[in-house]
């Protein structure tokens, strides 16, 4: 389903969001609203491909005046087409063997015809790939040799569901208005996306990870209770090891991955680490550059003088209730932190509706542990309304990129402590040089899981004036040096110049 929302047939630069901008909230989203409010000098688009469109609900910002197109499109609603015979162009299947093995051989590069348009609309067709006979052989074939022990319908569907979105990217691209720059938060499909139209176009192509896309989706596909697997009871190793039908997506991203990699101009990355990965994952380290987010300093400043004088017994996570952020063991330190402080409350500010099933097992748990008093679920709300009846800004997720949440926090003058993941640790001890080390922790970093080293830190930070002082002026030293918006709009600025 694809649907116009604005139309135009030509601007400077189209970003192309994968399930953020301007349907979801935070992180990705408000990063890609910040950069276009504030390089009101260009004119944008936006495309945003989804899974499905029930996933998604209204438009969450006011739209930017210089936003003159934007376009949606979701890859996995279904598509009712009348099945015919068709047997299928020999070479073109030949291209997709190639594709579909790179998914189990990291040394095959995805094949030269599959990174051009017009193999999808004249070689090898979605009717010949859903309906032809050399798709349900080559499909049989494959399956026979690599997963006999799982189902042959999930395998089957799993096959379809990684391959078909790919026609429908294609079309995107080759439909897009045009633009002097393509501009990706991610890898993925939206990386694939930008990769296709940027040769397509002879457009350049810019990609800013914020995290590294083939590592969350391979969290997510390890946890998926989707994927169906069964196993021969005599086969002892791990299902991680076995289940080809995951491997197969883990692959696939990290194929796409490497195509965004191959055609990105600039490969951004928000830190150093982060960058490492890239290279490490097939990115030529001569195209990477780091650029740290940045934030309205003198918008979360004011938040400052809102704040009372003692501390706020409140520990507050701002992120979504889904598995990634952790919820569950965030509410085992507010546990574990009560028996010390007996009126802590732990706000969760974030929606409930992307996992039902992770939020109720989350409400549970606030019920078994009977923090119903100390832990609040209060859905969305405005973090300038939350950053300054907070004692501390947390946040327990398994996986991060560069958190604006924690910068925020800083500039309204809340310590932070968060888990060990992507920048965090940079953020709150210092590192991008000697001076931003010598200004000291703005809070406390601890291992992924830990709810003990979390309630600990919490306790700490709570209870000790003169420690919490320290950490707060070093938070709001280093975010006024460091990472305000102008100093990362200036450099993507500069890189839009280069090409328009």
């Amino acid at each position: 389903m694809s649907k116009f929302i604005i139309k135009n047939s030509k601007v400077d630069i189209i970003f192309l969001a994968e399930g953020t901008y301007p349907f979801v909230r935070g992180g990705v989203s408000s990063w890609i609203h910040q950069i276009i409010s504030s390089l009101s000098e260009y004119s944008f688009g936006i495309i945003f491909i989804g899974s499905k469109k029930e996933d998604y609900g209204e438009i969450l910002y006011e739209l930017p005046p210089n936003l003159l197109h934007l376009e949606v499109h979701y890859l996995f609603d279904d598509i009712q087409n009348r099945p015919i015979y068709k047997k299928g162009d020999k070479k073109a299947f030949k291209a997709i063997k190639e594709l579909h093995e790179s998914f189990d051989k990291e040394s095959i590069k995805l094949h030269d015809m599959i990174k051009e348009i017009s193999f999808f609309e004249k070689k090898l067709t979605y009717q010949d790939f859903l309906y032809s006979k050399r798709s349900w052989k080559y499909i049989s074939l494959m399956y026979e040799k690599n997963a006999p022990d799982i189902s042959f319908v999930d395998y089957f569907w799993t096959v379809r569901n990684i391959h078909a979105p790919i026609w429908k990217v294609a079309k995107v691209a080759r439909d897009m208005p045009k633009c002097k720059i393509l501009h990706s938060p991610s890898t993925g499909y939206a990386g694939l996306l930008g990769s296709l139209a940027s040769i397509y176009f002879d457009t350049p192509f810019i990609l800013t990870e914020h995290g590294i896309y083939t590592k969350e989706r391979k969290i997510d596909l390890l946890s998926a209770k989707w994927i169906k697997f069964s196993k021969s009871s005599l086969i002892k190793e791990k299902v991680e090891e076995l289940n080809y039908v995951k491997k197969m997506w883990v692959n696939f991203f990290e194929q796409i991955g490497k195509l965004s990699y191959s055609q990105a101009k600039y490969i951004i990355s928000l830190y150093k680490e982060t960058q490492k990965v890239q290279i490490s994952y097939g990115a030529d380290k001569n195209r990477c550059i780091v650029i740290p987010n940045g934030i309205d300093l003198d918008r979360f400043n004011s938040l400052v003088f809102k704040r009372e004088s003692k501390i706020p017994q409140v520990v507050t996570l701002i992120g979504r209730v889904v598995p990634i952020k952790d919820i569950k063991t965030f509410i085992r330190a507010i546990a574990i932190a009560k028996l010390s402080i007996a009126n802590i409350v732990g706000l969760i500010v974030g929606p409930t509706d992307e996992d039902k099933e992770y939020a109720k097992e989350c409400f549970e748990m606030v019920k078994l542990f009977n923090l119903n008093q100390n832990i609040q679920f209060l859905g969305h709300r405005r973090v300038d309304d939350i950053l300054p009846k907070s004692g501390i800004l947390t946040l327990t997720s398994i996986s991060e990129g560069m958190p604006l949440v924690v910068l925020e926090a800083f500039a309204a003058g809340v310590v932070c402590v968060t888990t060990d993941v992507g920048s965090c640790k940079d953020l709150i001890y210092g590192a991008l040089d000697q001076r931003d080390i010598e200004i000291s922790k703005a809070g406390e970093v601890v291992p992924i899981a830990d709810s003990s080293a979390l309630a600990k830190s919490y306790i700490k930070f709570l209870t000790n004036e003169r420690l919490y002082k320290q950490a707060q002026k070093s938070a709001l030293t280093r975010v006024k040096l460091y990472y305000q918006d102008k100093m990362f709009l200036n450099k993507y600025r500069k890189i839009y110049k280069e090409f328009i």
